[in-house]
C-alpha cells in the first residue's frame, strides 16, 4: 500500500514538473523573438537597468520598478557639464515616436536634436538592434502594471 502511494506521489510530482516545463517552453516559443532580442540587449548588453531602475538598500535593482527611472547612485569625480542626476523612466517610452527612438539608438541624437545627457552614452546601434530595443521598451508598462 505504501509503495503505491509513493509511486502515485512520484508520478504526480513528475507530471507537475513536466506541466510547468511545457508551459514555460510554449510561452517562450510564443513570445516575439524581436522583443526577446531587445530584452537581451537592454538587460545583458547595454545594462540599462543599472541607471534606469531604482535600487533597494542592498544595492539590488527593484524589479517591480524595472526601467521606471531612478536617482543616479554615482557622480563624476570632476564636474561634468549637463550631468543628469536622474535617469528617466524608459519603460513604455512615453513621449517617443517609434522612428525617433530608433534614430536615437542609431545616431545618439534625440528627437530634440540633442545628444543624451551624461552619463548616458551616445549609442550607434544597427537598425535591427535599435528596433528590437525600442519594441522591447514599448512593450513595457511605464507604471509597472500589466499592459
Amino acid at each position: 500500500m505504501k509503495s503505491g502511494l509513493i509511486t502515485a506521489a512520484i508520478a504526480f510530482i513528475a507530471l507537475s514538473i513536466g506541466l510547468v516545463f511545457s508551459m514555460s517552453v510554449s510561452s517562450s516559443a510564443a513570445s516575439d523573438p524581436e522583443i526577446e532580442r531587445g530584452r537581451y540587449l537592454v538587460t545583458e548588453v547595454a545594462k540599462c537597468g543599472d541607471c534606469h531602475t531604482p535600487m533597494n538598500d542592498k544595492g539590488e535593482l527593484i524589479q517591480d520598478k524595472w526601467l521606471q527611472g531612478a536617482q543616479l547612485s554615482f557622480k563624476p569625480a570632476a564636474p561634468v557639464p549637463e550631468w543628469a542626476e536622474r535617469a528617466p523612466n524608459i519603460a513604455g517610452l512615453r513621449g517617443w515616436e517609434e522612428a525617433s527612438a530608433i534614430k536615437f539608438f542609431m545616431t545618439g541624437i534625440a528627437y530634440n536634436d540633442l545628444p543624451p545627457r551624461p552619463p548616458m552614452p551616445q549609442y550607434h546601434m544597427t537598425k535591427e538592434d535599435a528596433t528590437a530595443i525600442v519594441h522591447y521598451l514599448k512593450s513595457l508598462s511605464p507604471t509597472g502594471q500589466s499592459k
